[in-house]
């Protein structure tokens, strides 16, 4: 593992923000398949298979390209709650991209249907047939589901809050792979400080014994 950088890799922001349309379809997607019984349902259901195994993918090399680079530190007058509250949630975001995939390859595994990505591929099943473990692990899909979505609501409000009221770069390091620079100070005069205190410097001098002359 490398030491963190001040900025985050391209790689890094790529996979942030794809992964993140990918999450929201993932979820629209999902709730369409429950509230729906029409044909629709096995049209959702056939993009629902490739997009999770997709995001599964995704996030084994976001995990890796993360390990390799990992990202800026967090301001440093942030409050020690915030910063806690900022790497669980991360890491409970990596968490659910990993098992959410796994555990409904696993669901439909033991529930006997095929996982099919297209017309002709078929991933091999990861659990025995069995109908008590196929209603176990389709309830742990819903509600690990619903910690997804929460999980991601509070990561965008959280995003929200670090552009939108702290203003501290945060936001703008994923979104340009910079931060801001904080502004110089700036002295009473409405130049910088160095200037202001170079110019009272300047008048405290011999010169200034003269122009009083």
């Amino acid at each position: 593992m490398t030491t963190a950088g001040d900025t985050f890799t391209l790689p890094a922001r790529v996979l942030h923000w794809l992964m993140a349309l990918l999450i929201v379809a993932m979820l629209f997607i999902g709730v369409g398949m429950v509230a729906s019984v029409s044909e629709r349902h096995e049209w959702l259901l056939a993009i629902h298979k490739p997009l999770g195994i997709a995001i599964l993918l995704l996030a084994i090399v976001r995990l890796a390209v993360r390990l390799r680079h990992p990202p800026p530190p967090l301001p440093a007058d942030l409050p020690a709650l915030q910063k806690l509250a900022a790497l669980t949630s991360h890491w409970l975001l990596y968490a659910l991209m990993l098992a959410m995939p796994l555990i409904g390859w696993a669901m439909l595994s033991a529930g006997g249907y095929p996982v099919m990505l297209g017309s002709s591929l078929r991933l091999p099943p990861i659990f025995p047939v069995s109908p008590v473990a196929f209603a176990v692990l389709r309830h742990l899909h819903g509600w690990f589901a619903m910690l997804l979505f929460l999980t991601f609501l509070a990561h965008m409000a959280a995003a929200l809050y670090h552009g939108l009221i702290r203003r501290d770069g945060v936001l703008s390091s994923m979104l340009r792979g910079r931060r801001k620079t904080a502004p110089a100070s700036i002295g009473y005069s409405g130049e910088p400080a160095e200037n202001a205190h170079a110019a009272d410097a300047g008048s405290n001098g011999p010169d200034a014994a003269e122009r009083i002359e």
